[in-house]
């Protein structure tokens, strides 16, 4: 679904990402993780098509992504990004239909199938009772699942997500990404998250990409990531990755004596 092939990126004369390569599969979750700095949020940005990108290639279904128009990328790409910009004025219901607009002809006519949409999947983010609040009056949990709603409303088939928790009590991370799991298995969906919660990466994604210092310094399962040898390397500090019991999820502690 998507591939990205030797991925370069320079801030000016800074390179921020260097010869990054993975594939994102269908039906599957990939975590990208590291520490702040790491070059995690231009990976999305560059997939998006918001950071020019030196050399490399990124590939959705085959094609170029520079060579897609914006409407075209908007129909494969969905983006729940890190900051929150959503317009205080317009209800949920109004911000949620926004995630239609590459499917509206020409006059930006909405259809009554656009609405069935959008009632859909905000009854599936818990937001369809916010449908007539103005979002400035949203708190940051709210908004977050109104832009994963607004997301699932363009019907793309890979979808991003950058730190989609940060904003979210315990209760609505798990929910959330529960939401993204089913999404994943049962619609198909192709999902890069980008994720600080080293348990929720352990509980939640199928295949982990370990970012340090603009560099893939890891690609593969939880098993293969999450160890105490990279982990404690990545973040400068030494992390015990544990099992709960045999064959039970991993969960990550800080190892200070």
């Amino acid at each position: 679904m998507l591939e990205i092939k030797s991925l370069s990126i320079s801030y000016g004369t800074r390179p921020v990402l260097h010869n990054i390569s993975f594939e994102l599969a269908v039906g599957t979750i990939l975590a990208v993780i590291g520490p702040n700095g790491a070059g995690k949020t231009t990976l999305v940005r560059a997939i998006t098509g918001f950071v020019l990108v030196q050399s490399g290639q990124i590939l959705v279904q085959g094609r170029d992504i520079n060579r897609l128009s914006a409407p075209e990328r908007a129909r494969q790409i969905a983006v729940v990004p890190q900051a929150r910009q959503l317009p205080p004025a317009f209800t949920a219901w109004e911000t949620v239909l926004l995630g239609r607009t590459p499917h509206l002809n020409w006059l930006g006519q909405t259809s009554p199938r656009d609405e069935e949409i959008v009632r859909q999947v905000m009854q599936r983010t818990a937001t369809i009772d916010l449908a007539e609040r103005p979002v400035g009056e949203l708190s940051g949990g709210e908004q977050q699942r109104l832009l994963l709603a607004r997301a699932l409303a363009q019907a793309a088939p890979i979808l991003l997500m950058d730190e989609p928790t940060s904003h979210l009590d315990l209760q609505f991370q798990f929910s959330l990404l529960e939401e993204v799991r089913s999404l994943a298995r049962h619609d198909r969906l192709a999902v890069l998250v980008v994720l600080h919660d080293l348990n929720l990466v352990a509980r939640y994604a199928d295949r982990v990409a370990l970012l340090v210092e603009g560099r893939l310094r890891a690609l593969g399962s939880t098993g293969e990531v999450l160890t105490n040898e990279l982990l404690s390397e990545a973040y400068h500090i030494p992390l015990e990755v544990l099992h709960a019991g045999k064959g039970g999820l991993p969960y990550i502690i800080p190892a200070f004596r």
